[in-house]
C-alpha cells in the first residue's frame, strides 16, 4: 500500500505565502571558494567551488511582499521583518497538528527552487522523533513531488558527525540539497559541527554550511530556539531567511505570514472531529469521591495525600490535597457531600497497610483499594476502546469502505505491557493481559462475526512500540535517547503495513497487517502519527507527562483507505479519546492547553478588522485595507453598542446580527458591512468537542417509507459537484 497525495487548497496557500516573500527575486546562485592555509590545500578536490543561495531583493521590498501575504490571509500587517533573533528575517507559519506541515515545507522548498533557483536548505528539528518523521515524509512524497516538478533532482540527508564528507557535498552540490539536523547537534562549542576537522581540510562543518547562505526551516520553533544559545546556533548558519512551522507559536515577535488554527482546521474538516468518552462517574462532586494516593511520615507527623473534589467559584474540581489527623473533610473541601465523611481519625503509613480512617462514612480508605479502583477504571478504558474500535470496523464494513481501523494506548511503564522472568522470557504485563481478556470477550459477540480479522489470534492483533536493550528486552526511556531512535524508525517503517488489511488472498500477511491495537510508551509523544488512529486511551499510573494536545495529535490526520487515498468528512473521521476523567474535565483541560499556547477562542481585539480589504486593483494587485486605526474605531463602536462585551467576546446581539446578515455601523463603515460580518463570524467559532455519550444511532426503517420517497431519495442521495468555467468577466 502506498499513501496517495492530493493538491489541497490550504496547503497550496501555505506554500504560496512563503514563496511570495521573495517576489521580485530573479534566479541567482552564489558561487564561493573555500581554501585553507594548511598544506591540505583546497577543500574541493575538483574546482574548489561551492554553490549557495543569493537573495537580491532589499528589505523594503521583502516587507512589502510579507504584508501582501499577511493581508491575503487576514493577518494584521507587520511593521518590520525581524523578531527576537534579528540576525536574519524569519516568518511564522501556523498550521494545526495533522494538516501536513512537513509536506508543506518540503513542497515550499521545491517551489522556492522552481521560482527563484534556491538550492540549499537546512531543516532544524527539536528531537530525534521529529527528525525521523521528516525522513519518512521525504521518502513517501518523493515520487509525488518528482512527478509534480518534472523529475527535479533533490536530496535530503540527516547530519551525521561521522560522515562529514556529506557536508562537503552539500556545500558543492549544484542541485537541491536539504540537510536535516537537531538543534542539539550544533548548539554547543563541543559539537562536531562547530569544531575544525581534518576530513574537511581543517574547516569547521558549520562554516561550510554557512557559506551556502541556506534557507532554514525550523520545525516546532517553540522547542528549537527557546534559549539564547539556540538562537546563536541558528545565527551561526548565516541563513538567507527562515520559515518557522508550528501549531503553537510561543514567540510571536516574528511576522506571521500564514495561519490555519485549530478552529479553522476543525470547522473545515481538515482534521478529525474529536469526541470524548469519559470513564469517571462523578463529574461534579455530587458524591464524596475519596482516593488515597499516598501516606508518609515526616517532621510534622503522618500525612496523607487524598484525591477529592474541592469547591471552586462556579463548580467543583477534582484535586489532590494534603491531610492530617483531625482534619474535617467538609471544612477542607467546602462541599456538603463530605459532611457525612466527618473528620480524619487516624492515618496509617505502615508499608502494605497504608490507610486513612474517618469518623463517618466511609469508615476507611486504603491504598490497596485505590489500586483496585484504578485497575477497574483502566479495564473499563481498555474495554471501551476495544468496543469503539470494533463498532467502527463494523460501520466501515457495512458501508463498503475499506478503511483499516487502529487504536492507540499510551503507557508510562513497559512492565504494564510486557514482563520478563529471571531467564529473560517474556509474558504479558497486566494491561496487555486485561486487553486480551476483554478483546476475547468482545470479538466473539455475534454482531462482530462478519469482521475481517475475527479469526486472527488475539496475540497477533496488538503490539508495543517501546525501546529495547541489546538483548531485545523492552525498557523504559525518556523518548530522546539513542535507543529511542530505532523505535521511531520501527514506527515509521511499519506505517504503510499498519494501514494495510490482513488478507491472505492478496498475500498481505505480514505482522503489521494483523496489528490493529498499538501500545506505545508515553515518552514517544511527538514526531509520529498515523492517519487511521481512531481511538486513543491513556493508561498512565504516575503523573501524566503527555498533554491532551499531544494525545490527540497522534490521530488527528484525515484517514486513508486501502488504496492510500484520503477519505474526508466527519462521517468517517471521528477521533474518540477514552479519558480517565470526565468529558467536562477533558474538554476544559484541552481548551486551557490551547489558551496556554496562545490560542484564544472567540475573543475580539482592536486589530480584529484591520485586514478587511477596502480596495483591490486587479491590474497592479495593489490592495488597500481598513487598517489598525479604523479597526480600533470599529471595535470600540461594537463594544459601546454591546455587540462585544467587556471581555472582548461576542454577545447574543452580535451573534444574531451574523445570523441575520445585518448590522448597524457608522456611515464610514457601511461599504464594508459584508466583510465585517465575515470577520465577526470567523471570531465567534470555537472548538466543538463532542461528548461520546450524546451519540445516538438512528436506524432507518425502510418499510415505513413510501415507495415514491425512496425512488426520489435514490436519485438525489449522491453528492454532486458542479464546476462552471467562464470565458468572460461578469460585471
Amino acid at each position: 500500500m502506498k499513501i496517495q497525495f492530493d493538491t489541497l487548497d490550504y496547503q497550496t496557500d501555505a506554500v504560496n505565502s512563503a514563496v511570495r516573500v521573495f517576489e521580485g527575486q530573479t534566479i541567482k546562485e552564489s558561487n564561493f571558494t573555500i581554501t585553507n592555509d594548511v598544506p591540505q590545500g583546497t577543500l574541493f578536490a575538483s574546482d574548489g567551488i561551492g554553490v549557495g543561495n543569493r537573495v537580491i531583493i532589499n528589505e523594503e521590498q521583502m516587507l512589502k511582499n510579507v504584508n501582501k501575504a499577511q493581508i491575503l490571509d487576514g493577518i494584521v500587517p507587520s511593521d518590520n521583518l525581524f523578531g527576537n533573533n534579528k540576525a536574519f528575517p524569519q516568518f511564522n507559519i501556523e498550521m494545526e497538528t495533522g494538516t501536513g506541515k512537513t509536506f508543506v515545507y518540503l513542497k515550499t522548498i521545491l517551489e522556492l527552487n522552481k521560482q527563484y533557483g534556491f538550492l540549499k536548505f537546512v531543516i532544524v528539528v527539536p528531537s530525534i522523533a521529529i527528525k525521523e518523521g521528516v525522513l519518512k515524509s521525504f521518502e513517501i512524497t518523493k515520487d509525488y513531488f518528482k512527478n509534480q516538478y518534472n523529475g527535479v533532482t533533490y536530496n535530503l540527508f540527516m547530519f551525521d558527525s561521522s560522515k562529514l564528507d556529506r557536508v562537503r557535498s552539500f556545500a558543492s552540490a549544484n542541485t537541491i540539497d536539504i540537510m536535516v539536523t537537531t538543534i542539539q547537534s550544533f548548539n554547543k562549542d563541543t559539537n562536531v559541527m562547530n569544531r575544525e576537522n581534518d576530513q574537511l581540510s581543517g574547516a569547521r562543518p558549520i562554516d561550510l554550511i554557512a557559506e551556502t547562505r541556506p534557507i532554514v526551516i525550523i520545525d516546532e520553533p517553540q522547542s528549537v530556539d527557546n534559549t539564547d544559545l539556540a538562537k546563536d546556533a541558528l545565527k551561526s548558519l548565516d541563513p538567507s531567511a527562515g520559515f518557522r512551522y508550528s501549531a503553537t507559536h510561543r514567540d510571536n515577535t516574528y511576522p506571521k505570514i500564514y495561519q490555519l488554527g485549530a478552529v479553522d482546521a476543525y470547522n473545515n474538516q481538515l482534521v478529525k472531529q474529536i469526541e470524548v468518552a469519559g470513564i469517571e462517574m462523578d463529574e461534579d462532586g455530587n458524591r464524596a469521591h475519596l482516593k488515597l494516593i499516598e501516606t508518609k511520615t515526616g517532621k510534622n507527623g503522618i500525612t496523607a495525600k487524598i484525591e477529592v473534589y474541592k469547591k471552586t467559584r462556579n463548580d467543583a474540581d477534582k484535586t489532590i490535597m494534603n491531610f492530617k489527623a483531625g482534619d474535617d473533610m467538609f471544612s477542607k473541601t467546602k462541599l456538603q457531600v463530605y459532611d457525612k465523611v466527618g473528620f480524619i481519625q487516624d492515618i496509617d503509613a505502615t508499608p502494605g497497610f497504608e490507610s486513612v480512617t474517618f469518623s463517618g462514612n466511609p469508615e476507611k480508605i486504603t491504598l490497596e483499594s485505590a489500586t483496585l479502583e484504578d485497575e477497574a477504571i483502566k479495564r473499563a478504558q481498555i474495554s471501551k476502546t476495544i468496543e469503539e474500535h470494533l463498532n467502527k470496523e463494523l460501520k466501515f464494513k457495512q458501508s463498503g469502505q475499506r478503511i483499516k481501523v487502529l487504536s492507540l494506548f499510551f503507557l508510562d511503564k513497559v512492565e504494564n505491557y510486557r514482563v520478563y522472568d529471571e531467564e529473560g522470557n517474556p509474558s504479558l504485563g497486566r494491561y496487555a493481559r486485561i486487553f486480551e481478556e476483554e478483546y476475547e470477550r468482545l470479538i466473539h459477540l455475534s454482531k462482530y462475526k462478519e469482521l475481517n480479522d475475527v479469526n486472527v489470534p488475539v496475540s497477533e492483533v496488538h503490539d508495543g512500540y517501546f525501546s529495547a536493550d541489546n538483548k531485545g528486552k523492552l525498557k523504559n526511556t525518556k523518548g530522546d535517547t539513542q535507543a529511542d531512535e530505532s523505535t521511531y524508525e520501527m514506527i515509521m517503517k511499519n506505517k504503510e503495513g499498519l494501514l494495510t488489511f490482513y488478507d491472505e488472498e492478496k498475500h498481505h500477511t505480514a505482522k503489521a497487517n494483523k496489528i490493529r491495537f498499538i501500545f506505545s510508551h508515553s515518552a514517544l509523544k511527538e514526531g509520529w502519527d498515523n492517519p487511521n488512529v481512531f481511538q486513543i486511551a491513556t493508561l498512565i499510573e504516575t503523573k501524566d507527562t503527555i498533554n491532551k494536545r499531544q494525545k490527540i495529535g497522534r490521530g488527528l490526520r484525515i484517514a486513508v483507505n486501502e488504496d492510500g487515498e484520503r477519505v474526508p468528512g466527519f462521517a468517517v473521521n471521528t477521533l474518540t479519546v477514552m479519558a480517565n476523567e470526565s468529558y467536562k474535565d477533558f474538554a476544559e483541560g484541552l481548551q486551557k492547553e490551547y489558551e496556554e499556547d496562545g490560542v484564544i477562542f472567540g475573543v475580539f481585539n482592536k486589530d480584529s478588522f484591520a485586514t478587511i480589504i477596502t480596495h483591490y486593483d486587479e491590474v497592479t494587485e495593489e490592495m488597500e485595507i481598513l487598517g489598525k486605526e479604523k479597526s480600533e474605531q470599529l471595535f470600540n463602536y461594537l463594544k459601546q453598542e454591546e455587540f462585544i462585551n467587556s471581555s472582548g467576546r461576542a454577545t447574543d446581539k452580535l451573534k444574531q446580527a451574523i445570523t441575520d446578515q445585518e448590522i448597524e455601523v457608522p456611515e464610514e463603515f457601511i461599504d464594508v458591512v459584508p466583510q465585517i460580518l465575515v470577520a465577526a463570524k470567523s471570531k465567534v467559532k470555537s472548538l466543538d468537542i463532542k461528548d461520546a455519550k450524546d451519540k445516538v444511532e438512528v436506524k432507518v426503517v425502510k418499510e415505513a417509507l413510501a415507495d415514491d420517497f425512496l425512488e426520489l431519495w435514490n436519485k438525489i442521495k449522491y453528492k454532486t459537484t458542479y464546476k462552471i468555467h467562464l470565458n468572460c468577466k461578469i460585471k
